[in-house]
């Protein structure tokens, strides 16, 4: 148990929190960043009330007392999820997908816990928009139709079919060794690490990750995606493009035209309801609804359809104040049903709920 205890210590201590804050989508500026419960702040946290200690690799909220500590309970509040889940999901994005061990903790004998891959180092410098565009849109050119693959099935027995996934345009890694080669044969790999394509180890980070959500624009283009996996013994199940989120998933139907719209929690809860000819769009997780994208629902009335646990009805209320505020309607999932039956239940998401007997 010490043996453990001394692992995740010198994981902590080589890893760099700005930059593992980085990949989980967060934007830090100047050591600070907005906090991950907005709705306990006034304005949403406008001005960033979280600090980071590099040095000390830490942490800290000055309003939320439970918004706190190191690089894992970073991963842990961001991803809603366990410890484990968290140390899981540093190995899949700080270590070569290729050699991943199975046990969450890495072993002290491991070489690769003196790798610079850990080190705290500066982050490479941003990319232009339009070269971000062209590499992300070149990835997604070589990808799979869904349909024949490991994919189309997982997604059917979800009730998700292929009208669906033709129109998100779903594509799948058939192949992630052709797939590798080819991106290095035509961008260098300081370019494909600056998109968040590749990791600091030179791979490309999606080895077990091959389902790809692209997350389609007004001009129905990707500029950022999703990657899950399919395998259930795999965590984390999903990753994000490295950098900030930029819309939401189905950004198309914000078109500031009247009508309703379903804000659904995670990309596979929005093609549930997208597979039923409903209006629906989405975000990765309930603490990912930035108080900027309330203007994109302008002229809709909204559906929020998060998650029936604590942080979705936490989410729920907080993104419906920020609508109340812009004078747009929103109603939760549910609104003036009484008979219980169709409810969702506890711990219930959407995609559990339609699939139900």
């Amino acid at each position: 148990m010490q043996n453990k205890r001394d692992d995740i210590d010198k994981i902590k201590a080589l890893l760099s929190i700005t930059e593992v804050a980085g990949a989980l989508g967060i934007d830090v500026s100047r050591g600070k960043f907005r906090c991950l419960h907005p709705m306990r702040h006034a304005n949403g946290d406008r001005t960033p009330s979280v600090s980071i200690s590099e040095e000390k690799g830490l942490f800290t909220c000055w309003v939320c007392q439970d918004m706190r500590g190191d690089v894992i309970e970073l991963v842990k509040q961001a991803r809603s999820c366990s410890f484990t889940e968290a140390l899981g999901w540093l190995q899949t994005e700080f270590m070569s997908e290729a050699s991943m061990i199975k046990s969450p903790v890495l072993k002290k004998e491991d070489p690769q816990l003196t790798s610079p891959t850990l080190l705290k180092k500066p982050a490479i410098p941003d990319i232009s928009p339009e070269e971000r565009m062209k590499v992300v849109l070149s990835f997604l050119k070589r990808l799979s139709l869904v349909d024949g693959t490991p994919a189309a099935n997982w997604l059917a027995k979800r009730r998700i079919f292929k009208p669906a996934w033709d129109k998100m345009r779903l594509r799948y890694i058939s192949d992630y060794s052709a797939l590798n080669s080819s991106l290095l044969a035509e961008f260098d790999l300081e370019t494909l690490q600056k998109v968040g394509l590749y990791n600091d180890r030179g791979n490309l980070r999606y080895y077990k990750h091959l389902l790809i959500f692209p997350y389609l624009d007004e001009n129905v283009r990707s500029l950022f995606f999703q990657a899950r996996t399919t395998d259930p013994n795999v965590i984390p199940k999903e990753l994000n493009l490295k950098g900030e989120i930029p819309y939401p998933y189905n950004k198309v139907l914000l078109d500031k035209k009247p009508g309703w719209v379903f804000l659904c929690e995670g990309v596979v809860d929005t093609l549930t309801l997208i597979a039923r000819q409903m209006d629906a769009v989405g975000v990765p997780g309930v603490k990912s609804f930035k108080p900027e994208w309330v203007r994109l629902f302008e002229e809709k009335k909204v559906v929020l359809c998060f998650d029936q646990d604590n942080p979705g009805r936490e989410a729920s209320e907080y993104v419906q104040a920020l609508f109340q505020k812009a004078g747009i309607y929103s109603v939760p999932l549910g609104h003036g049903i009484e008979d219980e039956r169709f409810k969702m239940k506890e711990g219930q998401d959407i995609n559990d709920w339609f699939n139900q007997r």
